[in-house]
């Protein structure tokens, strides 16, 4: 084993790692927000919307993520053909990040649904009796509470989302992981470079998973 040719391909990697991240960081806020949405049509009493809710969750829980990036990526062009009428280039960056957010939200929509369920009724009932509607109620009053509740199973999903972008390669897109491996294969020390992949995940999750437990304790007490 012979990691000395990891140093001088740093760059490469740091720019592996910095798309990874980046896709982390926008399928988690896309998906937040989509989730969001989602769980407050699950939770409507209009029994159209929140089919259509229940519909989406059970769907894209039930396929792979990898069918997903890959669908999408091949998808996404032929879409926005349809619509413009004109051959518009996506890019598999572009493509994987609608995936992601996309699949991630289904995930998103059951946490943010199970903190609005935590928040006991009566708070609801409390801020109609101040006369304030129903939006402002979740606005001001439950969505705080509830995000605060949930804030340790979302950034334990984001971890989750953080590994699962290795799932990239499929359409080509140098990830970190790809960058590893494709550096690796290049001057034929592929071993070392995945270990040294393997490290960099492990210790980002390791220290992602121990900031979850923190919070944990913290919103216990």
């Amino acid at each position: 084993m012979d990691f000395s040719a990891i140093i001088p391909a740093l760059p490469g990697l740091a720019d592996g790692l910095w798309m990874t991240l980046k896709l982390m960081a926008l399928g988690v806020l896309g998906g937040v927000v989509l989730g969001t949405l989602l769980a407050l049509l699950r939770l409507s009493p209009n029994r159209l919307l929140a089919s259509f809710a229940a519909t989406y969750v059970n769907y894209f829980r039930s396929i792979p993520l990898l069918l997903v990036i890959t669908w999408f990526y091949f998808a996404v062009p032929f879409i926005l053909r349809w619509i413009t009428g004109e051959d518009t280039p996506v890019g598999a960056f572009a493509s994987c990040l609608v995936a992601f957010v996309m699949f991630e939200a289904a995930y998103f929509c059951e946490i943010v649904r199970a903190g609005i369920q935590a928040i006991p009724r009566g708070q609801m009932g409390a801020a109609s009796a101040l006369g304030m509607s129903y939006a402002q109620s979740m606005r001001l009053i439950i969505l705080p509470q509830a995000f605060r509740k949930m804030t340790p199973l979302l950034l334990q999903q984001s971890i989750i989302l953080f590994q699962d972008t290795s799932l990239v390669y499929t359409v080509g897109l140098m990830d970190f992981l790809n960058a590893a491996r494709s550096r690796g294969d290049i001057i034929g020390q592929a071993h070392e470079f995945l270990i040294f992949a393997g490290l960099v995940y492990f210790t980002l999750s390791f220290a992602a998973s121990q900031l979850v437990k923190h919070l944990q304790k913290r919103l216990a007490v």
